[in-house]
């Protein structure tokens, strides 16, 4: 068994509607081999992992997956147990997978995933551990997990981090990871904020600065009559000697700059203490601080948005003695605790013996090695942060009204939206000003896991809090995605447009560009994810309308959460036979996606003339609008009888139906971009742009004059059926490029004025050979003179090849050899063509690059003495 490769996908996708990876393997000879006939293999395995004894698979039953495995399974099957299996034992909740044939030994395993290159290392150590049970050799299976986890530490996201996230999610607030670090958005455009742990976008960094800096916070706060205790800097033995003297023991020594409670020490009581801390901390920091020691409990309080949130009393990490093992054995017990880990990877984290544990037993008379007497209580270290191995235990309905206002006074001196106060006072239920407690630090990005996950006491819900700030109401903005085959550019364009008109600066995706508030920031094919990912993460957008291509969706799955509104345009046939989409039913699965990722107050625009999209109609989620030229459409009425929408055409006019209240929106005469309703597709566009303005309550009117004010130019829809008019013969250029587009361009040009109609035509290469020939049947039918064309980028095809289809598909038709050309260029064909007009000739071009074509264009109207970009409407 081999891996060819793997596609991740870090949105809903064609498989499921969550994160997941598609390993590409090669059976080798075993796609008919069931496991129970591979020698020890089952046995071997359950050994090796024995969680899989518990998975329940496809049958729902206890023990169903070792059931499978004697009846007889296959190892594409087992490999997605094996996967989901190690994630799960790594403490990850992932629960979907599926193993897909593809042809012979070829397969798809899909699963689930939280963190992507754990995720992948796992499908590899699934892998050779498949191979490994079917030479029947040994695997170094616990070697690989020492290596697995090692990687998930570097990507795992922290414990304050997941909650913020999760209470984003509970609120329906979209969440992409930005980087590989724990730095997230939330939201999307304008309505986004940006989180880095509980530093958020708001937190000024002038007050992180102040924060980081304890000699420059004790100042601040002592400035606002707040209780710190007293200290200062000292950078030499001799200074530690001087300051001890005037402040007087116990004292307290740590970094001016610290965090975590690193390199903290406590309760120093003399000379010899104090130098000794004193050399250690100046091994490892380069400015360290003195400060008395106050006497009483260890507190943190957390503030958000300048009120009190939570507070907990922090307990130092202890162990207690049996008489029998030693204190570095006692910490090894400790730290076996299912809830303590690495870091931040859990509640509670691991104590490490590190030279200030040391000097903490130290103290006592202690060493590592030293045997604690049974009931023996030993404080290992002075701090309590968890971080280095402390406890926590609720106190927020402790504190008193005097300690609450002080705390809050402190947060708003140091200037932090979000923080972490420590109090060392006897009880935080009575005013450290009367009890000769004090405010030790001030502490930006402060970790909420004690407040959230609490040894004792109620759990506070200090994440829900974050979110609730930095989201005062529920705000997002609008997003529209376009999928379809046919008619997608034009609608999406004129949805913005329709948004545009309506006050909203719109971020727009399509086949010609990334723009923002009508500016293109990229240029190119940008209908797939990374492109809607600039829309959605760019603060300046206020509403997002996406078009959402089958390729993207293909490769990347959806860039966004949900829409609020999903557009359909139709489905025909386009890329069969490219990425697994073989037939119709396949592609409309494809496209299906995008109606299905629709919020529960949103709406899904589908084409009620369009059969195949009525097909998928029952995997739509929200409201359905359809639209239809012909009002008695019987999947529009059944729709609207349902208390759906309905927009159709009746007597020349669009019409809005809802619950029996029929609305008037437009003439269709002044639908610009339907040329006063010759191109038929146009107006279907129309009323696609029309659904989903609707959908997201934009007025009447303004849809209506939106739909007045957008020309079929090249300023307003650039390459669709956009019209030239050079000395009598017009140039017509259009991105058609399969069956339905060419049919639909065709007849609209039909319906125009002209005494030759001559055909530039050419196909992506990715076609099918039969949908080539068939556009070539069309073109015979179509044009009096063709000039066959090929794109550069030729998609794997020869040189050639594409061409000499098109040409048998017109030779089909008994079309005069004589009246076809073959000009592979396409610039070259459009020039030849322009030279060799007539009076009255109407030539339309089927383009891959439109750039070029305008400007040769440009070039002949300047040639004329025109102004440069003149479109004449026809």
């Amino acid at each position: 068994m081999k891996i060819d490769d793997f596609r991740v996908f870090e949105g809903r996708n064609i498989f499921a509607h969550k994160k997941c990876i598609k390993m590409s393997v090669d059976l080798e000879g075993y796609s008919e081999i069931p496991t129970k006939e591979i020698d020890g293999f089952n046995e071997r395995l359950l050994t090796t992992i024995p969680e899989l004894n518990e998975h329940r698979c496809g049958i729902d039953e206890k023990h169903g997956f070792k059931k499978r495995l004697e009846e007889g399974t296959y190892l594409a099957h087992v490999c997605e147990h094996i996967i989901l299996a190690i994630q799960n034992n790594l403490g990850i909740d992932v629960c979907y997978g599926k193993a897909r044939e593809v042809e012979g030994d070829k397969y798809y395993v899909i699963y689930e995933y939280s963190y992507k290159n754990t995720a992948l290392e796992v499908g590899r150590i699934a892998v050779n551990l498949v191979n490994s049970l079917i030479k029947g050799v040994n695997y170094k299976f616990d070697e690989a997990m020492i290596k697995l986890r090692e990687i998930l530490k570097t990507e795992q996201i922290g414990p304050s981090t997941l909650s913020i996230i999760s209470e984003a999610k509970k609120r329906g607030i979209p969440v992409t990871r930005i980087g590989s670090n724990s730095v997230f958005q939330l939201g999307y455009g304008k309505c986004s904020k940006i989180i880095e742990a509980t530093i958020s976008c708001n937190t000024r960094a002038t007050a992180v600065d102040i924060a980081c800096d304890k000699i420059l916070t004790k100042e601040m706060l002592k400035n606002q009559c707040l209780p710190v205790a007293e200290g200062g800097k000292v950078e030499s033995l001799k200074e530690l000697s001087i300051l001890t003297d005037e402040i007087g023991y116990p004292i307290v020594l740590k970094p001016c700059f610290g965090n975590q409670g690193k390199g903290v020490f406590v309760n120093i009581k003399n000379q010899t203490e104090a130098v000794n801390a004193y050399k250690i901390l100046s091994k490892k920091f380069s400015s360290i601080m003195l400060e008395k020691n106050i006497i009483g409990k260890d507190f943190r309080v957390c503030v958000v948005n300048g009120k009190v949130v939570a507070a907990a009393e922090r307990i130092p990490p202890y162990v207690v003695g049996d008489g029998i093992k030693t204190i570095a054995q006692l910490i090894e017990n400790v730290n076996m605790d299912s809830m303590r880990g690495e870091g931040h990877e859990k509640p509670l984290t691991k104590i490490k013996i590190d030279d200030e544990l040391k000097a903490c037993i130290l103290k006592g008379n202690y060493k590592l090695d030293s045997v604690l007497a049974k009931d023996k209580k030993l404080v290992i270290r002075e701090n309590g942060n968890l971080s280095t191995g402390g406890t926590a235990i609720d106190c927020t309905d402790l504190i008193c009204k005097e300690n609450i206002d002080i705390c809050e006074r402190a947060a708003v001196a140091i200037g932090l939206d979000i923080c972490g106060i420590d109090i060392c006072c006897m009880d935080i239920g009575k005013s450290i000003f009367e009890t000769g407690g004090a405010i030790i630090e001030v502490n930006a990005a402060p970790g909420i896991r004690m407040h959230q996950h609490t040894n004792q006491g109620k759990k506070r819900n200090v994440a829900g809090a974050i979110v609730d700030m930095l989201f005062h109401r529920s705000e997002s903005i609008p997003i529209v995605s376009v999928t379809g085959t046919n008619g997608k550019t034009t609608t999406t364009r004129l949805i913005a447009h329709i948004l545009s008109k309506s006050g909203y600066k719109v971020g727009m995706t399509v086949t010609g560009g990334i723009y923002i508030d009508n500016k293109c920031i990229c240029k190119g094919d940008t209908t797939g994810y990374y492109s809607a990912r600039t829309i959605l993460s760019n603060k300046n957008v206020e509403a997002a309308v996406l078009e959402t291509a089958r390729g993207g969706i293909i490769k990347k799955g959806l860039a966004y959460d949900l829409a609020d509104v999903a557009v359909i345009t139709n489905i025909t046939e386009d890329h069969l036979g490219i990425d697994g989409i073989d037939t119709m039913k396949d592609l409309a699965y494809v496209k299906s996606l995008v109606g299905e990722a629709v919020n529960e107050k949103g709406y899904v625009v589908l084409n009620a003339d369009d059969s195949v999209s009525q097909s998928i109609v029952n995997r739509m989620k929200g409201s359905i609008i359809m639209f239809s030229k012909d009002k008695d459409n019987e999947a529009l009425r059944k729709n609207i009888n349902g208390g759906g929408c309905g927009i159709y055409i009746d007597d020349h006019i669009m019409y809005f139906e809802k619950q029996g209240a029929i609305v008037p929106i437009i003439k269709i005469e002044d639908i610009r971009i339907s040329l006063e309703g010759k191109l038929t597709y146009n107006i279907e566009n129309a009323m696609a742009a029309c659904g989903a303005a609707i959908g997201l309550d934009i007025a009447y009117s303004v849809i209506k004059d939106g739909l007045k004010s957008f020309y079929g130019d090249a300023s307003f829809n650039p390459g669709r059926f956009n019209i030239y008019n050079l000395n009598g013969i017009n140039v017509i250029l259009d991105y058609g490029h399969n069956i339905e587009g060419y049919k639909a361009v065709i007849k609209g040009v039909k319906k125009l004025k002209y005494k030759r109609l001559v055909g530039i035509i050419g196909v992506p290469g990715d076609r099918t050979d039969n949908s080539v020939e068939k556009i070539g049947q069309i073109s015979g039918n179509s044009f009096d003179y063709i000039y066959i064309k090929e794109d550069k980028d030729r998609r794997g095809r020869k040189p050639g090849e594409i061409a000499s289809i098109l040409k048998d598909g017109i030779m089909k038709t008994n079309f005069d050899i004589k009246k076809v050309e073959t000009i592979f260029d396409e610039e070259i064909a459009l020039e030849r063509a322009i030279n060799n007009g007539k009076q009255g000739d109407l030539i339309i071009i089927f383009f891959e690059k439109m750039n070029p074509l305008v400007k040769l264009i440009n070039k002949k109207l300047k040639d004329e003495n025109r102004s440069v970009g003149h479109v004449a409407m026809v």
